[in-house]
């Protein structure tokens, strides 16, 4: 009997799990989480789930009973280290597993910036159900949340809290928000409706440390103002779990480094999700995607590469993120475009189209509240990519 160890009990890991069964693989197979509850949807945290609107029972990826009916065996633990010479994992308690084939679904976590005040009472981060479970439990007193980071988490839960009668300061360190993802376009965008949504937005704000004694009672910016808050949120961006995969001599670089078939340096290996790196066939260049549609796809590749078959990642990068009554859905990466075209008009509608172009050739879109135009965008995106040819600016239709 042959055993296959997941390492993380998110997306990735969950879907592995099942896609396992799926591609006939017959034997044991284990998942291994650090969370006491089922692997569960992160996505609806930073928005269901912290405005109220979306319990725990609904955030489940899929119910115990799945789980038991594939024969999937879930336990709660935390993996210290790997050998893979004896092809053994050790466990928090000492104990050690074999595995045959190892699954290293570990994910990200936030990362904290290097200043004062940052481990005191009232400061949280936004990543896991516990996080968000500790914000909610101290929203009841909170008059004033400040958030630091205008990413997507930051401005998923200032919308969140500002629809629950919070106010919010957001302070952003770049000049415009969503300064690394989209264009200056889509940032004025968001820009104008946070702040009519009643959010404090401030771009070019230093941060200089978070003060207070027995709980956390203000920012201090580097003028010299300091914001009065209750609450703090972090939301500067993610560092990969490498160090688990570092230590067992896995090559690493900014991800755990893997092929198209998603197996690491070691053959018995596969690693998959925000903590993976690979060279994306579509834009050539080696990539480390932190979204829910990147995990899902590697899992079912994973799942292929160990029951012995041949598949590879092939999937366009897709992300989407909800504030208020707003839907983005982003096809493709925006990065090196030379020039954008409008479809709609971002000043006046809440409904439109950032459309990226490098030499002509559509790479990317943002659709904000525009379904119809991510998918032409995300179809026209992966067959001009493919095939190498151009699709200009003229040759794309308007919507109907």
């Amino acid at each position: 009997m042959t055993r296959i160890v997941v390492v993380g009990a998110s997306h990735a890991g969950a879907q592995l799990a099942v896609s396992l069964r799926q591609e006939g693989w017959p034997d044991d197979i284990e998942m291994i989480g650090d969370e006491p509850v089922l692997p569960y949807q992160r996505p609806p945290l930073s928005k269901g789930f912290l405005a109220g609107t979306t319990s725990v029972d609904d955030l489940l990826i899929r119910s115990e009973a799945l789980y038991a009916k594939q024969q999937i065996k879930l336990r709660q633990s935390r993996v210290t280290a790997i050998d893979r010479v004896s092809h053994t994992i050790t466990l928090t308690d000492g104990q050690s597993l074999h595995y045959d084939k190892l699954a290293l679904c570990l994910g990200a976590r936030p990362r904290l910036p290097s200043i004062p005040g940052v481990s005191l009472p009232g400061v949280h981060v936004l990543r896991s159900l516990a996080d968000v479970q500790g914000i909610r439990a101290e929203l009841e007193p909170a008059h004033h949340v400040v958030i630091l980071g205008a990413g997507y988490i930051g401005l998923e839960a200032a919308a969140s809290l500002r629809q629950l009668g919070v106010a919010v300061t957001v302070l952003e360190s770049a000049d415009r928000v969503l300064a690394r993802v989209t264009a200056p376009v889509v940032s004025d965008f968001y820009t104008r409706i946070h702040r009519e949504a009643g959010v404090d937005l401030r771009t070019n704000a230093q941060v200089a440390a978070l003060v207070g004694d027995e709980r956390v009672t203000g920012v201090a910016l580097a003028s010299g103002e300091i914001i009065a808050a209750d609450l703090v949120i972090i939301g500067i961006g993610v560092i990969p779990n490498t160090e688990l995969a570092a230590e067992a001599g896995l090559v690493v670089d900014n991800g755990i480094v893997i092929d198209a078939q998603a197996v690491s340096s070691d053959p018995d290996i596969v690693a998959i999700g925000d903590c993976a790196r690979f060279t994306c066939p579509h834009y050539d260049r080696p990539l480390r995607l932190e979204s829910v549609p990147n995990a899902n796809e590697q899992a079912k590749v994973a799942a292929a590469t160990l029951c012995g078959k041949s598949k590879r990642i092939s999937a366009l990068p897709w992300f989407w993120s909800d504030q208020y009554d707003l839907k983005l859905q982003i096809a493709g990466l925006n990065t090196g475009y030379d020039a954008i075209e409008l479809i709609g008009n971002p000043d006046t509608d809440r409904h439109f189209a950032c459309l990226y172009f490098r030499e002509k050739r559509l790479i990317a879109a943002d659709c904000i509240n525009h379904p119809q135009e991510f998918m032409r965008s995300k179809l026209a995106i992966s067959e001009q990519l493919k095939s190498g040819s151009a699709i200009t600016s003229a040759s794309t239709p308007s919507p109907t």
